[in-house]
């Protein structure tokens, strides 16, 4: 046990103090995301939605995302990592304390189209940040550090949610919500002030910097990472909604099989990770492994007999969670090497907000009018188109290469 203990944590050798701090800043912002785990219940459940109600407010969602990250890529190019993600932080906390109040269908819709913009403001300018922060030899194993922060605050998150819930009604999430992530603003002052850190690896100017619009293989990938991202939030909509109509399950036991996916990744991610970079894999073969593991899970979720099934799948989905999502990331940073760093990755988190703008109401609605089942099919589709896209991106890098 000794051993397996030593193992794991040597596994966190070599990473840098600031890496450390702004994982903190992400468990403590993470450990408050209560409300978006069970969103989709909130509005349907407890404010009386439809689902095509439900669908349209998370396409807001997506789209105050979508937003979001393209203004904190434009700004961290303009005013730097640190001043987006501060921002974002304190802004992000004090629209929780006020969406809280809003129960009309429109002005829920703008209410998060505006909270989501300013929390996915400050995506780009983590990546920034973090690649700053890390050597380059280490920077996959930053992006699962901070990946294990983010997991365990969000298997804390729903758990103690899912509790909330029950005693105190969904309006407490708002406030621990809004709390936390003044909390984590307060402390990125204290530790991560530009006057107190240290760089370890600079952002180099490009003399004539590739646009990511023009990086065409980058395009393909992110067209594919979408797709991915539209099969993977359906766990944080569609799934849990399935999970209360079909197996009858309360907001506890959904808040539980939620944190599950948290937890594995915490306590697996990081020797898995450090296991696969030595592997002969690219990061783009990384990221079709853990893709069709994910939309794998979803071929589970077609037997609808035994709830078991429900469990195995979240299971399998995580783990392809955990090997395409830091993968993705790296060649992503990897690759704005040519150009700016914040436009890129202001371009991949945006990959994300698509996910969001077009994963939940496509979910919502196929659900609504034909079933679970067929939507389903419908991501295992998914799946295979984007594996498709992602095989053509390998076929593009190797000529690259050559």
């Amino acid at each position: 046990m000794k051993t397996l203990l030593r193992n794991y944590l040597k596994t966190f050798d070599g990473l840098s103090r600031e890496i450390w701090w702004l994982s903190l800043i992400t468990l403590i912002n993470r450990s408050g995301a209560m409300v978006i785990p069970f969103l989709s219940i909130y509005l349907n459940k407890s404010l009386h939605f439809s689902l095509q109600d439900v669908a349209w407010i998370m396409t807001s969602y997506g789209l105050g995302s979508f937003a979001g990250a393209w203004i904190g890529g434009k700004l961290s190019d303009v005013i730097g990592y640190y001043k987006v993600i501060l921002l974002s932080l304190l802004l992000t906390g004090i629209n929780f304390l006020w969406v809280m109040h809003v129960e009309s269908f429109w002005m829920m819709c703008i209410s998060f189209f505006v909270l989501i913009a300013v929390a996915d403001m400050g995506r780009p300018a983590f990546f920034v940040a973090l690649s700053a922060y890390s050597k380059p030899e280490n920077k996959t194993r930053s992006l699962t550090l901070i990946r294990l922060a983010i997991n365990l605050g969000f298997s804390v998150g729903p758990a103690i949610g899912g509790f909330l819930i029950a005693l105190a009604g969904y309006k407490t999430l708002f406030y621990v919500d809004g709390i936390t992530c003044l909390l984590a603003g307060v402390l990125m002052m204290q530790v991560l002030n530009p006057k107190k850190t240290k760089e370890l690896d600079k952002e180099v100017v490009v003399q004539n910097p590739v646009k990511p619009l023009k990086d065409t293989p980058y395009v393909l990938f992110l067209i594919a990472l979408a797709l991915f991202g539209i099969i993977f939030v359906q766990y944080f909509s569609t799934v849990p909604l399935y999970y209360k109509d079909a197996y009858k399950l309360d907001e506890d036991a959904i808040g539980l099989i939620l944190a599950l996916n948290g937890a594995l990744i915490v306590v697996f991610e990081m020797p898995l990770i450090t296991w696969m970079e030595k592997r002969a894999l690219t990061n783009v073969q990384s990221t079709i492994v853990g893709l069709l593991m994910t939309g794998a899970s979803f071929l589970l979720l077609l037997w609808e007999t035994w709830v078991g099934v429900v469990v195995i799948g979240m299971v399998i989905a995580t783990f392809g969670e955990m090997i395409s999502f830091p993968f993705s990331n790296k060649f992503a940073l990897d690759r704005s090497k040519l150009g700016r760093q914040g436009a890129y990755m202001g371009v991949y988190s945006m990959s994300f907000s698509v996910a969001h703008i077009f994963g939940h109401n496509s979910g919502m609605q196929i659900t609504a009018y034909y079933g679970f089942q067929t939507t389903w099919i419908f991501l295992i589709g998914l799946t295979l188109i984007a594996w498709l896209l992602l095989y053509i991106v390998k076929r593009m890098l190797a000529k690259e290469t050559l």
